[in-house]
């Protein structure tokens, strides 16, 4: 894919609109929104909670929380992907 992510970009001078298009937890000091990935690579809503969870860990909330969130999600998916394989047995 030649597709380049897009660099993050105030939607809105409006700080309650920047809060929900561009929240700080996910874009303050990078280039590259989470958001972008997840559209980029296509990516299914386990594996992007998981990635939201990793990107602003230690950002919003506590760390290890945002951590244990994110590993909840891909033993979900995991389990999900089991499944899936024990029943095409």
């Amino acid at each position: 894919m030649n597709q380049k992510l897009s660099l993050i970009q105030p939607h809105s001078n409006d700080e309650q609109d920047s809060d929900i298009n561009t929240p700080k937890h996910y874009v303050e000091g990078r280039t590259i929104e989470p958001i972008s990935v997840t559209e980029d690579w296509n990516l299914n809503h386990h594996l992007a909670c998981a990635l939201k969870y990793i990107s602003r860990a230690g950002r919003k909330h506590d760390e290890v929380k945002d951590l244990k969130k994110a590993i909840w999600y891909l033993e979900r998916r995991i389990k999900l992907l089991e499944k899936k394989k024990n029943l095409k047995e």
